[in-house]
């Protein structure tokens, strides 16, 4: 595979070196960057597998995001808000501070004191970003739940996290439809006394129920006090909650601290993005996921961005969307998801060439492996191959990226399909199963060896399952769950997680690693992988894919595909059946929902489908898998 040399002109040595030498004082040194009202007593307080960081440090984060910012450039734009139908909103630096402030007069009033958490299901509106800020501000926590998601799931989530208060909106917009939020909230929060109040956004100016613990936003607002002093917070004080998927269905209530996840992102920001202050930065990332939470509100706010945040889907109203933002806003810098990628290369490349994309100078990736045929595709259609591209890895529990290109640091050779390297400051390796590392080229599991600025705290009221879930596989090192690979020259390529793994005929093969060769072949924009019982095989890959524009379904150029499969793979990698289907099942963000394929292949309950992007996508694959499932049963049942 070509390498791509890709700089922006700077070449800091320096800092890898001091990182290799000694990560705990090289991670103090960054953590200078940030404003504390006081200073630590101890760096780091490790005691395996809980990392205390900053010790002893006050800090606020909103003080930091907001408050730095005005004291520099009052009027410089935080926001450049896109809603749907072509709505707008410009937001400056100290807009949004007064916002903050007089929303977090607003909490204090209801009665929230620190320490108290805090429920917010939003749409993508700046009110979002208030209501995050005002948490942080008055020290209490705050845990965004996805506007997407359904009655049930909230419900876990609140009841878990014992909030006092639900912020939430009468609706939000989807494809030109109202979500009923509130409607969503009142059957979710129904039973759960503790709740204390509910505060609601008028968005979608549509009629709804108020009850007594019901609070309008507009009420509330129209007479708070727009100074509130920050509180002075211990650098290990809880930030926020952010749920992440259980492998038992119930949720984990990630904990990310103050002072440490706030050094991460500092960092991280600056050295992946070069940020500058001309850059005009877009994440199209929900902030109901946890890059959004780092790379939509902490980490720009924290270097006074002007980042474009947009309320609507990628391709809705026409496939154009993303392009015409990109040409509006005159975007530098854009960072997206390989799924929503695969989208718009489906479209063809005619839709994004109509549109100036002049303005970029970096792209990004992030959620998952990208494949090289899609990164390719960035590079030259997006970027017109000028742009590097930054392909980060990470996790809701890390924080923040740790493996990445970072341009704003280093020239360095980019690898299609390769994560790069490990950021600076983070030990990443890896290992078999009894944790030796294994030799280049060769697959094992993704650990990190060493504690890190922006590791999660715990699992909220949960310390034994934290050890269990990321401590327990290899005690002195933290087991990611996902496959990788390290080639001779130090990069790393990812392949997916080692629970998305089929046995087939004794050959452990990840569905990321399949996905991605399906993708190679010409004629195919996205794919998904499964698995069936096999009674000869142990398991059978059956694969469906959606082909790009141009190309149409049938007997030979599935055989086609098929052979390509066994040429980039291996004849094992062939799979018992393929479907041709216009669509997979998606959230709302742009990822494939590989549950809801693991559900049908196991003849499971598909479950709670509330944040699918087109539920019609669920009734497709099950009608194609109950086809492919009775031709298996037809051939190989004896």
């Amino acid at each position: 595979m070509s390498d791509y040399l890709i700089g922006l002109g700077n070449n800091d040595s320096k800092t890898r070196k001091k990182a290799d030498e000694d990560f705990v004082t090289f991670w103090a040194d960054q953590a200078k960057n940030l404003h504390w009202f006081e200073r630590w007593h101890d760096i780091l307080q490790w005691d395996p597998p809980f990392g205390r960081w900053f010790v002893g440090g006050k800090i606020n984060a909103s003080y930091n995001a907001l408050d730095v910012i005005v004291q520099k450039n009052p009027a410089k734009t935080a926001l450049l808000w896109e809603g749907k139908d072509g709505e707008s909103r410009v937001i400056t630096y100290h807009d949004l501070w007064i916002e903050v402030n007089k929303f977090s007069n607003v909490l204090k009033s209801l009665g929230v004191q620190k320490g108290d958490r805090i429920t917010i299901y939003l749409p993508m509106v700046p009110e979002l970003l208030v209501s995050m800020l005002a948490c942080a501000r008055i020290g209490a926590i705050h845990s965004v739940i996805f506007s997407g998601f359904s009655a049930k799931s909230i419900k876990d989530r609140v009841e878990d996290s014992g909030s006092k208060i639900v912020i939430t909106a009468d609706g939000g917009f989807r494809r030109g439809n109202v979500i009923k939020l509130k409607e969503t909230v009142d059957e979710a929060i129904s039973g759960l006394d503790f709740v204390q109040n509910v505060v609601v956004l008028e968005r979608a100016k549509i009629p709804i129920i108020m009850s007594s613990k019901d609070k309008k936003w507009s009420d509330l607002m129209k007479y708070a006090s727009p100074d509130c002093e920050p509180e002075k917070l211990e650098s290990t004080h809880p930030l926020y909650i952010l749920y992440t998927s259980g492998t038992t269905g119930k949720p984990k209530g990630v904990l990310h601290g103050t002072g440490g996840y706030l050094t991460h992102l500092y960092s991280t920001f600056k050295w992946i993005f070069d940020i500058r202050d001309s850059d005009v930065y877009f994440c199209t990332a929900d902030i109901g996921w946890v890059t959004g939470h780092s790379y939509v509100v902490y980490g720009p706010l924290l270097h006074g961005a002007t980042q474009v945040m947009y309320e609507g889907a990628p391709d809705f109203p026409t496939h154009a969307r993303m392009w015409e933002i990109i040409q509006k806003y005159k975007v530098t810098i854009f960072y997206t998801t390989p799924t929503a990628l695969r989208m718009f290369m489906k479209f063809g490349d005619g839709i994004p060439n109509s549109y100036d994309l002049s303005s970029l100078r970096l792209l990004g990736t992030v959620g998952e492996p990208i494949n090289p045929e899609v990164w390719k595709w960035y590079y030259d259609v997006i970027g017109k191959k000028k742009c590097p591209i930054v392909d980060t890895w990470w996790q809701t529990e890390t924080g923040g990226a740790m493996i990445t290109a970072v341009p704003g640091l280093e020239t360095i050779h980019l690898r299609p399909g390769s994560a790069t390297r490990p950021i600076p400051g983070v030990d990443i390796a890896v290992v078999d199963e009894a944790g030796n590392e294994v030799a280049p080229e060769t697959k094992g599991y993704l650990v990190v060896r060493k504690p890190w600025p922006g590791m999660l705290l715990t699992l909220w009221n949960d310390d034994e399952k934290y050890k269990l879930a990321y401590w327990s596989k290899y005690k002195t090192s933290y087991y990611s769950g996902d496959y990788s690979i390290k080639d001779k020259d130090g990069y790393l390529w990812m392949l997916g997680r080692a629970d998305d793994v089929l046995k087939v005929a004794g050959h452990r093969l990840g569905t990321a690693e399949l996905e991605s060769g399906f993708v190679s072949h010409k004629s195919v924009a996205e794919s998904a992988v499964c698995g069936i019982p096999h009674d000869v095989k142990g398991e059978a890959i059956i694969a469906f894919v959606v082909l790009r524009d141009g190309y149409s379904g049938s007997e030979t150029l599935k055989n086609e595909i098929i052979l390509h499969i066994r040429n980039v793979i291996g004849p094992i990698a062939s799979p018992e059946q393929l479907y041709f289907v216009t669509r997979l099942p998606k959230t709302r963000s742009g990822k494939i929902m590989r549950r809801l394929l693991k559900a049908i292949a196991k003849g499971d309950e598909i479950g709670d489908i509330s944040t699918l992007e087109n539920e019609a996508a669920v009734s497709e694959v099950q009608i194609a898998f109950e086809e492919v499932k009775q031709s298996i049963k037809k051939n190989y049942t004896k």
